[in-house]
């Protein structure tokens, strides 16, 4: 006798379950991250930049553009072609090329999160040309602030073999993750229990104030790009495959247990990611849409 055919309900939900449970990169720094980095953003825009962003925020946005930033990670299912887009992969070395690293699995070109920083930067820049903008500057926008944040992750520039250390199990403290996970989620929401009183407006609050106060010597040399129309964005993935090496994957093996030792040594470079992507995403958006201030370009606070 046949054994009975399952249900096709059952059949759908067994899909269901393999493809959740299967391994894919993890989005780049958390939804509180990429709020973080836009909320910094938004302090140092220009009046002229500000008045821009918000014609090109949906509705739904409140205003507001940090409530968009994670808006990328949400579209990964609709768009299957941006996965790439939110990072590059090196030959296991630790130095990016762009020539080299920066393209999908087919080897297209320009299709990392530097190349894809770029593209949304030049589209931007149609902003306000007559006749009007084929591209779908709204997108632009939040695809633009997403990345800017992921570049600015050190494992969204890491290495191929164990992608950006998605396939690196640790246990945080006591609890099981992947070393990038580590990097996007856990070290940022320990750091808000620990230091912000689990408040992300305070921990914002508190990079702000270290930009005006212990990283003020430092944040002119942040802001420090040579291309005057394109991006640095190259810049900044060289500096997160360094930080990877030197910090996130260092001392890091196969189901080690990352604990005080790891975080307090890692943590301070999270935090200064995050405020330098913030900083750096004000610059291109002041560049792209204050075009008398574009070759001299100060901070701009609120």
């Amino acid at each position: 006798m046949a054994a009975p055919r399952p249900h096709p309900l059952l059949l759908l939900l067994l899909v269901a379950l393999l493809a959740a449970s299967a391994p894919r990169r993890a989005d780049a720094w958390g939804k509180e991250g990429h709020i973080m980095v836009c909320k910094i953003a938004e302090k140092y825009l220009s009046e002229e930049a500000a008045a821009a962003v918000q014609e090109l925020l949906p509705e739904s946005a409140g205003g507001e553009l940090s409530t968009m930033c994670p808006w990328a990670d949400t579209m990964r299912f609709r768009y299957h072609w941006a996965s790439p887009l939110h990072y590059a992969n090196t030959p296991n070395v630790c130095n990016f090329k762009s020539s080299r690293d920066c393209h999908n699995s087919r080897g297209q070109q320009g299709m990392c999160v530097v190349g894809a920083i770029n593209n949304y930067t030049d589209q931007l820049y149609t902003y306000g040309d007559s006749p009007k903008s084929s591209y779908n500057l709204t997108e632009s926008l939040m695809f633009l602030a997403h990345f800017v944040g992921d570049v600015h992750q050190p494992l969204h520039v890491g290495y191929e073999e164990d992608e950006g250390g998605n396939t690196i199990m640790v246990r945080w403290y006591r609890r099981k993750a992947n070393l990038h996970h580590v990097w996007d989620v856990s070290i940022i929401d320990t750091v808000m229990k620990d230091f912000y009183n689990k408040s992300l407006d305070t921990m914002v609050g508190a990079l702000q104030t270290n930009l005006t106060e212990g990283w003020s010597d430092d944040v002119g040399h942040w802001e420090n790009c040579a291309n005057k129309r394109a991006t640095c964005a190259n810049d900044y993935a060289i500096e997160s495959i360094h930080l990877s090496c030197n910090y996130a994957y260092k001392d890091v093996v196969q189901n080690i247990t990352l604990g005080d030792d790891y975080y307090f040594t890692r943590y301070p470079v999270v935090e200064k990611r995050l405020a330098q992507a913030g900083v750096r995403l004000a610059l291109i958006l002041n560049r792209i849409f204050d075009k008398k201030k574009a070759d001299t370009m100060p901070l701009y606070v609120q």
